[in-house]
């Protein structure tokens, strides 16, 4: 058996594809039912979030189990397998548990740092087991990844990164704006606690000034996910007239909209709105652009010299840099972001957050290799507890004069020899279990040894439980 995880992301594929990938709450249990029947996988957990869309299984194959996951990825996105392959990404084993640790911390986030994905994660994994699919091996994987997320967040400053992004940005628009003054930022959950409704971003909350920043300025959000939410909370907060939220998907621009008091429109109103707006923010994850210049030179005459301030917080770029050198319009990008923030400190939380991942991946596979020769050495104790009772017993017959206390003492140097033949090799198998390739180790005692392939479900599954308690 082995880890596997198949999927797609922001940084893989375009929204579109996201979109039609995305699995809903009701269509778990379905998805879940068709992975557990696939002839290679055991174990499955759906990961399904509006930047991502992944499966993480336990496997009996890796190309069976890639091949099984495939097929059903193609299935949900309804589109041939030849045309998404190349969006998609494998993970195995080491590399598997590593992205799911890194997912869990907000690193492989489009809004670095958010904690959402860590109530998203433990969503998924209780689905699982609801499901009745999410077994021990998933269960350690899952339940050691929440462990890793909480301390990231607890230990760290790594929640504050995407804030500090959005906060800096507006921040800025609003000095283009020529409104400047402090924008409050979203308010900072103390360690160990709540990071906020929007899934996390988390920053210390400034002074306000009157008037608020954003006094009176219409703001149009291009993207619905965790990065436009966050935007969406933030300008409100600054004291935005109007927020209005554009998306591909109606329904996830009406939910954020109805959060932050705004109104949901589709991407075909954008000229419409742009024409209206003083401040353009888009986090949408495309891959091309989503703003381009005529677009944007085709409103100009209509709004009859109001500045215009575009705010691209996507990577790729949404709105196309061209719009710079038209008369009344300033863009602010990531890169314009990099220079005005503490570009030193948030990088320092991300190194923080990666070395405590990389810590901890190491520190599971170790347990997970002990944990799997556990069960070879019980066997082979087993198995040698049997052939002293067997050669016991046949001595006890030809001994028949031996009193009890002459037969305890042959009892027990029978068994103290045996012991002491088993034991370096026991112990020195525990010990090379930790060690790259320390599988081999125990299989070389069950070929030598002609011990059983069974897995004893008595050691098994107390194996697991130490690795997430510990």
């Amino acid at each position: 058996m082995s880890l596997l995880v198949v999927g797609l992301n922001h940084r893989t594929a375009p929204t579109s594809l996201l979109e039609q990938a995305s699995v809903s709450g009701d269509d778990t249990p379905k998805v879940l039912h068709d992975l557990a029947a696939a002839a290679h996988v055991t174990e499955a957990v759906v990961l399904s979030t509006c930047n991502r869309t992944e499966i993480y299984a336990d496997v009996e194959t890796f190309h069976g189990g890639v091949a099984d996951i495939s097929d059903q990825l193609s299935r949900i996105c309804g589109i041939d397998l030849g045309d998404l392959a190349g969006h998609l990404y494998v993970h195995h084993d080491a590399r598997a548990v590593g992205h799911l640790f890194s997912v869990v911390c907000g690193l492989d986030s489009m809004l670095v740092g958010e904690s959402q994905i860590l109530g998203q994660v433990r969503g998924a994994f209780r689905a699982g087991q609801s499901a009745g699919v999410a077994g021990s091996a998933l269960s350690g994987l899952f339940q050691a990844a929440l462990r890793v997320g909480k301390r990231a967040h607890s230990e760290t400053s790594i929640d504050a990164a995407g804030a500090s992004i959005v906060a800096v940005g507006i921040r800025l628009a609003a000095s283009s704006l020529g409104i400047l003054s402090e924008v409050p930022a979203v308010p900072v959950a103390p360690p160990g606690g709540s990071a906020g409704e929007l899934g996390g971003a988390a920053m210390l909350a400034a002074p306000v000034a009157e008037p608020p920043p954003l006094a009176g300025a219409r703001v149009l959000l291009i993207g619905a996910g965790a990065v436009g939410s966050l935007a969406a909370q933030t300008a409100r907060r600054a004291g935005a007239a109007e927020i209005v939220i554009a998306n591909r998907t109606p329904a996830r621009a009406a939910r954020v909209a109805e959060m932050h008091d705004g109104r949901a429109v589709g991407l075909a109103d954008l000229p419409h709105e742009i024409l209206m707006a003083d401040l353009v923010i888009s986090s949408t994850g495309a891959t091309g652009l989503v703003v381009e210049h005529d677009l944007v030179a085709a409103t100009l005459p209509g709004r009859g010299g109001r500045p215009l301030v575009f705010l691209d917080l996507a990577l790729p770029h949404d709105i196309d840099p061209g719009v710079r050198v038209l008369p009344g319009v300033s863009l602010i990008d990531l890169e314009t972001l990099r220079v005005a923030l503490d570009g030193a400190q948030v990088a320092h939380d991300v190194e923080a957050v990666r070395a405590l991942v990389s810590t901890e991946v190491a520190g599971f596979l170790d347990r997970r290799r002990a944990g799997r020769v556990a069960p070879t050495v019980v066997a082979l104790r087993a198995h040698a507890d049997s052939v002293v009772h067997g050669e016991l017993a046949r001595l006890h017959s030809r001994l028949p004069d031996l009193d009890d206390r002459e037969w305890e003492l042959v009892e027990g140097a029978v068994r103290r020899v045996v012991d002491k033949l088993l034991h370096a090799p026991t112990v020195r198998v525990q010990q090379l279990a930790g060690a790259p390739g320390g599988d081999s180790y125990a299989e070389a005692l069950r070929e030598l040894f002609d011990l059983p392939r069974e897995v004893p479900a008595v050691v098994s599954a107390p194996d697991l439980d130490l690795v997430e308690r510990s």
